[in-house]
């Protein structure tokens, strides 16, 4: 076989990795208003934000872990586990009778994409040729943006397909398990990494992988290249928490830790996360809701893809700017449009809602509750808050939490165009900016010897913030309303724009030890 299309072959395999990543991520948004009734959770309660940001708590200690587990039984084996884990939590989250076992599945799904989002890129970095690799790591982002993208036409498909509530959210999720299972079977047709393998002393097998990528003649010199590098390894000193925080390094934290935080406080996650809820909220059905979240998806990879291109053209500072700027109109947008909605119920609304309780065969409980709203009618509300209160108290907890998103669909008026719009523009400007440009600056402003440690620092700065946005974000919306929720992203765009022109170099086109003698005081 070419030796470039077995590489390229090799690559997408591993990158498979981050398509698994990005569909565990987003499948979860479709699945979330199926297993709440299930499960009879509260409707905006911790709980639902924790299942949903629970991912995300696993794949902190995956983060943590990822690195000294791949450097001991290699990044292959690890690979595998990843693998493992996902085909784990697929079918033990589908299979769940509680929210407990529910949780624990989602913390397991989520140690696998902890790990995956770091071993996967640094196989495919150790391995291929130097005038590719830039290329192939870019695989690694591309699937799992592809991943997000699928996650939502998979969960629009099942919704459409699917009758039982209860059945749609297990299918929903157990799905993965089959790209899982086909990616555990792939992965032993790669070969281990020739890096990991002369760090175990496996010289002879990490010749043959290496003359299998560069041919012969190029491999003898790579070979030298890598058992020079391991050994000035030996000789460094190994990099510190205290070099690390030491006041020197201030300008690059403040840069480093900034930019993480930014990153995810726009909201980002909130919106991959909740979509098809959000669209709901914007007075569409379920099967509108699911398939506004596909374009979401469709937009994230096209603008990733054009991030790809534009980054090291414009520059970092500038994408910076105008994704910020971006996420700061297009959240105001969405603010402004559920400030303006209006809240009504009159007697084509009771007659709709009526009809379809009914046809749910629900507990007839929930339709004699569902009858009280009558004496609603005719009262119009401009705040969501004022309105959802009353509701509340009218229907009852139970009530409220199996049918609010129908009583929100058939009461309320709002213009759901501008949402779509602002949250398309949203994702665009995310994609462009934030979203790939981060880790480009993470991975130049930092010291050689200090990348390493203070990447996966600044890495689990920026999980602790996706984790709190994602577990929050329901709460937010019930207690402080849709309104004001996007306000307070629209807020954090404004000051992302602010720190960018304060604390935020351009990069492009300097070298890291140019960077390096500029930044570090």
């Amino acid at each position: 076989m070419n030796r470039k299309l077995y590489t390229i072959l090799i690559s997408l395999v591993v990158a498979l990795g981050g398509f698994l990543l990005g569909f565990d991520s987003a499948v979860i948004s479709g699945a979330t208003p199926f297993y709440r009734e299930t499960f009879g959770l509260d409707t905006g309660s911790l709980l639902i934000g924790f299942s949903v940001s629970s991912l995300i708590l696993g794949a902190i200690v995956g983060n943590i872990s990822a690195g000294r587990l791949a450097d001991r039984f290699g990044r292959r084996k690890i690979l595998m586990v990843t693998a493992t884990l996902f085909t784990i939590s697929a079918i033990t989250s589908a299979l769940a009778a509680d929210i407990v076992l529910f949780l624990i599945a989602r913390i397991i799904g989520g140690f696998g994409v902890g790990m995956a989002i770091l071993v996967a890129p640094m196989y495919i970095a150790e391995i291929a040729p130097r005038k590719l690799r830039g290329t192939l790591v870019t695989f690694n982002q591309l699937n799992i943006v592809l991943g997000i993208s699928i996650a939502y036409f998979s969960n629009y498909y099942f919704q459409q397909t699917i009758a039982d509530p209860d059945l749609k959210w297990r299918v929903m999720l157990g799905v993965e398990a089959v790209p899982a299972v086909i990616y555990l079977a792939l992965l032993f047709l790669v070969p281990r990494s020739p890096r990991w393998l002369m760090q175990k002393g496996l010289e002879e097998e990490a010749m043959g992988v290496l003359a299998k990528v560069n041919g012969q003649a190029q491999s003898i010199k790579i070979f030298r290249e890598i058992d020079q590098s391991l050994k000035d390894e030996i000789n460094k000193d190994r990099a510190r928490w205290s070099d690390v925080f030491s006041s020197r390094m201030k300008v690059v934290l403040i840069i480093g830790f900034g930019i993480a935080f930014f990153q995810q406080i726009t909201g980002i996650n909130a919106i991959f996360y909740y979509a098809p809820m959000i669209f709901e909220m914007a007075g569409g059905g379920k099967d509108a809701a699911f398939l506004q979240a596909t374009i979401l998806g469709v937009t994230n990879v096209v603008m990733t893809v054009v991030a790809m291109f534009l980054i090291d053209r414009l520059g970092r500072k500038p994408l910076l700017y105008i994704g910020a700027a971006g996420i700061c109109v297009s959240m105001l947008i969405v603010s402004f449009s559920f400030f303006n909605a209006k809240y009504v119920i009159d007697k084509d609304t009771m007659e709709t809602l009526v009809e379809e309780v009914s046809a749910m065969e629900a507990d007839p409980i929930h339709l004699e509750n569902i009858y009280k709203l009558t004496e609603l009618e005719g009262e119009a509300f401009e705040s969501e808050m004022a309105f959802f209160s009353l509701v509340r108290e009218k229907v009852g907890q139970d009530t409220y939490n199996s049918f609010k998103e129908i009583i929100l669909m058939h009461s309320i008026t709002i213009n759901s165009l501008w949402v779509l719009i602002g949250l398309i523009m949203f994702v665009a400007s995310f994609a462009i900016s934030l979203g790939p440009v981060m880790w480009a600056l993470l991975s130049e402003i930092f010291p050689n010897k200090l990348r390493g440690l203070a990447i996966s620092i600044m890495g689990f700065w920026n999980s602790i913030v996706s984790f709190t946005v994602a577990t929050v974000f329901p709460v937010q919306l019930e207690f402080l309303g849709s309104g004001t929720t996007y306000s307070i992203y629209a807020l954090f765009g404004f000051l992302t724009i602010i720190f960018v022109w304060r604390f935020v170099p351009e990069t492009k086109g300097k070298s890291l030890e140019e960077l390096e003698q500029k930044l570090i005081k």
